[in-house]
């Protein structure tokens, strides 16, 4: 029997040897983006074989972290999972972790094979003391998940200085879209945004929510070619997760979600220069859920180690503990386990589906 499953970790592997292999092409145009691309493809390598060490030893190390670094926001999108969980705020909580305590956790994330770590929010750009902790750490990729507001010309030359640093724009489709779950403005602010990466030659990529109100238009051919004439490489797919009753009519169902399945298979052969990422969708049929440690894991502001930002659940802070001990949580270990994370389910992630359980298996790490 043919095993046609897909492996989530190794398309992202081959995508950012693809986006390599393309600067490289650039060469006389820009070759300081070249230049670190080689560097980082040649860490990249180096972080595998770590990896691939530790995991003969019985230790799986995941090659992607997400750290939320802030917990303030300054937009009020329709239906958000973060505010919705208490986890974002208007103003600035105390207590959250500081630049230097990020810089080891960064530190020590790359010694332990770590290639990827996504840097969330709230809205990540008002910290931009670890941003710029981040750009220091050149064997480390960092897309930043953020929602774009914040870009100014002091970013710009940041980013132009650490190519490690990748903008990663949250966007919904086309501006009535975009601009009615996110707030007036916030579309042409995007776009100006994309124009000027364009222009001074610097990688950056899109994420893009997925409800019932957009998934046509997302995948859509006008879409992906907005993106693509202005220079996108990476765009990121991710199912809407209804936190509250009144939004559960914007979660894609069986319908939206093989639209979506058959959009993204069409979109990777039509536009093969950049990179297409699905949540849950590759998930699924890369095996079941990679949270908790299986192919990523989240620290969360304050530096709680969670199973993912849609399952905010943690018996460990790294704080007081490294982030190797983090990885061997006892929630983490118990959701593997107890193939939790291998469960079938309707929604955009099968922890919020299942946190009846997770909140159980909390309680008993606790216990002990």
């Amino acid at each position: 029997m043919v095993d046609d499953r897909f492996d989530i970790q190794e398309y992202m592997t081959r995508g950012v040897e693809r986006i390599v292999a393309d600067s490289l092409k650039a060469v006389l145009r820009d070759p300081r983006e070249s230049a670190f691309m080689v560097k980082f493809a040649a860490a990249s390598r180096k972080a595998s074989k770590i990896r691939a060490e530790a995991e003969k030893e019985g230790e799986h190390i995941p090659p992607f972290l997400i750290a939320s670094i802030t917990s303030k926001c300054n937009l009020h999108c329709a239906g958000c999972y973060s505010r919705c969980n208490h986890a974002t705020e208007d103003t600035e909580p105390e207590r959250q972790l500081t630049s230097d305590e990020w810089f080891t956790i960064f530190r020590e994330a790359g010694e332990l094979g770590v290639s990827y770590i996504l840097l969330a929010g709230g809205e990540p750009m008002l910290r931009r003391d670890i941003i710029e902790t981040a750009g220091k750490m050149q064997n480390i990729m960092f897309p930043i998940f953020t929602n774009g507001t914040y870009m100014d010309e002091e970013y710009f030359q940041l980013f132009d200085e650490c190519r490690n640093l990748v903008p990663v724009m949250s966007i919904e489709g086309g501006k009535a879209a975009t601009d009615i779950r996110r707030g007036t403005g916030v579309y042409d602010k995007l776009i100006a945004n994309m124009d000027a990466f364009y222009e001074k030659g610097l990688l950056f990529g899109v994420s893009v929510t997925v409800t019932t109100e957009n998934v046509e238009e997302v995948i859509s051919k006008e879409f992906l070619d907005t993106l693509m004439n202005r220079g996108c490489k990476l765009v990121v797919f991710v199912e809407f997760v209804p936190v509250t009753d009144e939004s559960e009519e914007l979660a894609p169902g069986d319908y939206e979600r093989t639209v979506l399945k058959n959009g993204i298979t069409r979109l990777r052969k039509e536009y093969n220069e950049m990179v297409f990422v699905s949540f849950p969708g590759d998930e699924k049929s890369s095996g079941g859920c990679i949270a908790a440690g299986r192919g990523f894991f989240h620290i969360n502001s304050h530096g709680g180690a969670e199973p993912c930002p849609f399952s905010p659940y943690s018996d460990i802070n790294v704080k007081n503990t490294s982030l190797r001990e983090a990885l061997r949580s006892p929630l983490f270990i118990a959701l593997q386990e107890q193939n939790v994370l291998m469960e079938d389910h309707s929604g955009g992630c099968v922890l919020f589906e299942r946190r009846d359980i997770v909140e159980a298996l909390l309680a008993e790490s606790v216990v002990r």
